[in-house]
């Protein structure tokens, strides 16, 4: 979208971005339903009208097929579930990431189909390719207790988390709500 607005003698062109708001995981899987479950509360919250240059989804895709929902958008802010270690993750816990500290999180990262790639290398092939991916990544990763078990209430930790996410979100990108 394109606004102009009269400043003194001229005009100024101010260009939103094209953003996406996409929320990852399972919502029926306990806490890898997180991601899924912040994206509908801001569809809720949102006033969509007052930003025709957003778009809020929900995926449970990685690699190849994430990687070509994200291409067009100039912006994506991405919630999922986030679990690195069994001795160091703190349920609950909100991580507020760069692509590049994904990258250094998980370098050799790959995706647990062997015919899927991970996020990171989906994302400089198609860049190496000439398409035109986000020229910024803002992810929330919220660590999670539970990803096995069928439930579509999170744990206690990770729904307290979940209105945290929301409320960063709206505040960090000034987004209007209703």
């Amino acid at each position: 979208m394109i606004r102009q607005s009269f400043l003194g003698a001229g005009y100024f062109i101010i260009m939103d971005k094209k953003t996406l708001i996409i929320g990852l995981g399972n919502p029926i899987l306990t806490d890898d339903g997180v991601g899924v479950k912040v994206a509908r509360e801001l569809e809720g919250l949102i006033n969509l009208n007052a930003h025709p240059e957003l778009t809020i989804t929900e995926a449970s895709a990685g690699g190849l097929r994430l990687m070509e929902a994200l291409l067009g958008y100039d912006r994506v802010i991405l919630i999922d579930a986030f679990y690195l270690h069994p001795e160091t993750n703190i349920p609950g816990k909100i991580h507020h990431l760069s692509l590049d500290d994904l990258r250094s999180i998980s370098p050799t990262q790959h995706s647990t189909s062997a015919h899927d790639t991970s996020l990171i290398t989906a994302l400089d092939a198609a860049e190496s390719l000439g398409y035109h991916i986000p020229s910024e990544f803002s992810i929330y990763a919220v660590e999670v207790e539970n990803i096995l078990e069928f439930s579509e209430t999170p744990t206690p930790a990770v729904a307290k988390a979940i209105p945290v996410v929301v409320s960063q979100i709206l505040e960090e990108f000034s987004f209007s709500t209703r």
